[in-house]
């Protein structure tokens, strides 16, 4: 099959041929029809994840067609559309059995753990526990773009962030977590501060549903520009990108009692930020964690979906092939793109 492949981090991109990927027993290969680029691939790419090993395939937000089963298998069929979570559970493990499959104690991730979906086929474990039958009227392009970065936000908003109707929300970072987050607290209900250092990309946070667009870059206070917007503080606050500052910024924009919600990676020097501790004690502040969410989770999202209340779709800004990774992987830091960035073509 065709692959795009690099042989050290931060080394040379190539499209090459690679042997064909066969299924476990309990897992399926997908012949891949879309994949959405990440920055979390541009992590994997500079060496931050140690689960990676060279050479490696990256790519974990897909859709695509089973095209061989293990056999095991017994939810899924050749020809099934499918998509799965960027964390794949093993489906035995204690938190697995909990219901918490996005904390497997044995995940894996295709993309990181084993080769993923920048190719013409990926191989997927587990398949009666971690793939989703993509519903008709779900392209495979927008199908494509859930499985990281739409149901992290979907996750960080919904169970973790628990955001109603009226309250004020505060997002840092409008990349593709920031974007399908301001989406979704719009959905709710929810009056939606955007947070962000690019004009154009706020302008489409704003055409999202974000009420209020704050450049950073321009502001002389975050902080405090979101807090007056809100009337004293944004019930959720969400990092969307993973950095100290807008990690720290989310953190002390909060309302008393509020809750702030990591959503993006934390990786390489920004591993452990600065915290405004002494407002999380006295404020009574919740820090949350969000990694991803399990695939039994997935109907609530897509029935929104399917009903119009979401429109992941609007987030892709457009669809590129396996050969325009090769510059476009590399430069995912830049935030060059308003948008996500889809691979249609290999």
């Amino acid at each position: 099959m065709k692959a795009l492949v690099y042989e050290n981090f931060q080394g040379a991109l190539n499209v090459k041929s690679v042997p064909d990927p066969t299924p476990k027993s309990h897992g399926v290969v997908a012949k891949v029809e879309a994949t959405g680029l990440c920055l979390s691939d541009w992590h994997g790419w500079m060496g931050h994840d140690p689960d990676i090993k060279l050479p490696h395939v990256p790519g974990h937000e897909l859709a695509g067609t089973v095209a061989s089963i293990g056999k095991n298998v017994v939810n899924f069929k050749i020809g099934d559309r499918v998509t799965v979570p960027f964390v794949c559970g093993c489906g035995t493990c204690g938190e697995c059995i909990s219901g918490n499959h996005q904390v497997c104690d044995h995940q894996s991730q295709p993309g990181f753990t084993h080769w993923g979906s920048f190719a013409e086929y990926v191989a997927l474990d587990y398949a009666d526990t971690n793939l989703i039958k993509i519903p008709d009227g779900i392209t495979n392009e927008t199908a494509a773009i859930l499985g990281c970065r739409f149901i992290t936000a979907f996750r960080a908003v919904v169970d973790q962030g628990k955001v109603k109707g009226g309250q004020y929300v505060a997002v840092h970072g409008c990349g593709g977590v920031g974007l399908s987050a301001i989406m979704i607290a719009n959905a709710l209900g929810a009056h939606v501060i955007a947070v962000d250092i690019n004009d154009d990309t706020l302008s489409l946070a704003k055409e999202l549903g974000a009420v209020e667009a704050i450049n950073a870059q321009k502001s002389s206070d975050v902080i405090a520009e979101v807090k007056s917007l809100t009337h004293g503080g944004a019930h959720v606050s969400l990092d969307a990108l993973g950095n100290p500052v807008t990690c720290f910024n989310s953190i002390a924009n909060l309302k008393k009692r509020g809750k702030h919600i990591q959503a993006g990676l934390m990786t390489g020097e920004h591993k452990h930020p600065k915290v405004p501790m002494d407002m999380v004690v006295a404020n009574e502040l919740e820090v949350i964690g969000s990694h991803g969410m399990q695939a039994f989770k997935y109907p609530e999202m897509l029935e929104m979906i399917q009903m119009g209340k979401l429109k992941p779709e609007k987030l892709i800004e457009r669809t590129i092939t396996l050969e325009d990774a090769i510059t476009a992987l590399p430069n995912m830091h830049k935030f060059e793109s308003k948008g996500v960035l889809v691979i249609n073509s290999f």
